[in-house]
């Protein structure tokens, strides 16, 4: 008789959802115990090692003398050029090389040779080739971003469930309008991967290649900081260069999420 004489509203009431942390805020705490380990390691005397006050005393040392946003704009420049022209052709021949056999036979053989062999070590090779100028460092950038991207969309394109495919084909659709309208849409996930891991590698070849032959850049204010042990200046351009590639990630990130709204996600 207890069971049957419980109150009606207590049993139908549904249990409320648990309210989820939003990611923003443990990012937050991320970075507040980053830079807290940093302030530890400074103050417990690490070597050199200088506090963020002393690197946040040079940044606005650098804003006001106009050398970080020189530099900053140097360097982005040359990131975006090289990233944009080596996906830009990394998209088509990946496609062509997941689509047809021929072109996958002539183009991996030395899509594989060139992998194999890290953008950096060809820096000598570009600027004995092609001078000190802004031409070497394109171009190593442009490699390291079209390798990273070609790969990504070659497989997104050989990943494509070939029971879509063949479905297209029974409902009367022709070879562009399968491509268009199921390979690009089923790669693009893959081409955006391989697009975030393309902007990494193009940070880390221009720092290289301004370590070797620049009148300017962040890779250039690091090496000319090493030779006066000047580190405040060292992390200044570090952080710029992580702010940068870490709002840049997120922006393809946004555009993943536009891109693919269609995407099962957990």
């Amino acid at each position: 008789m207890a069971t049957t004489t419980m109150k009606r509203g207590t049993a139908s009431t549904p249990p409320k959802p648990r309210r989820s942390v939003p990611l923003v805020v443990y990012n937050g705490v991320a970075v507040v115990a980053g830079v807290g380990a940093w302030w530890a390691l400074a103050a417990a005397g690490v070597q050199g090692l200088p506090d963020p006050p002393a690197v946040l005393a040079k940044a606005g040392d650098m804003v006001a003398d106009g050398t970080l946003a020189g530099d900053t704009l140097a360097s982005l420049r040359r990131v975006l050029l090289g990233f944009a022209l080596g996906t830009g052709l990394a998209v088509p021949v990946g496609f062509l090389m997941g689509w047809y056999g021929i072109a996958r036979g002539l183009i991996e053989p030395y899509v594989q040779f060139f992998r194999t062999i890290p953008p950096l070590a060809i820096i000598p090779l570009a600027i004995v080739l092609l001078g000190i100028g802004e031409t070497p460092k394109i171009f190593v950038i442009f490699l390291a971003a079209f390798l990273s991207s070609v790969v990504s969309t070659y497989q997104g394109v050989v990943g494509v469930d070939r029971t879509l495919i063949n479905a297209s084909r029974v409902l009367g659709a022709g070879d562009w309008t399968i491509f268009s309208r199921v390979v690009v849409p089923a790669s693009t996930p893959f081409i955006l991967v391989g697009m975030r891991i393309g902007l990494g590698s193009a940070w880390a070849t221009v720092v290289a290649a301004e370590l070797i032959a620049a009148q300017g850049g962040l890779g250039y204010r690091m090496q000319q900081a090493q030779v006066y042990y000047d580190l405040a200046t060292i992390f200044v351009a570090l952080i710029t260069i992580g702010v940068l590639g870490l709002l840049m990630d997120r922006l393809l990130l946004l555009l993943e999420k536009r891109l693919t709204g269609w995407q099962e996600r957990r």
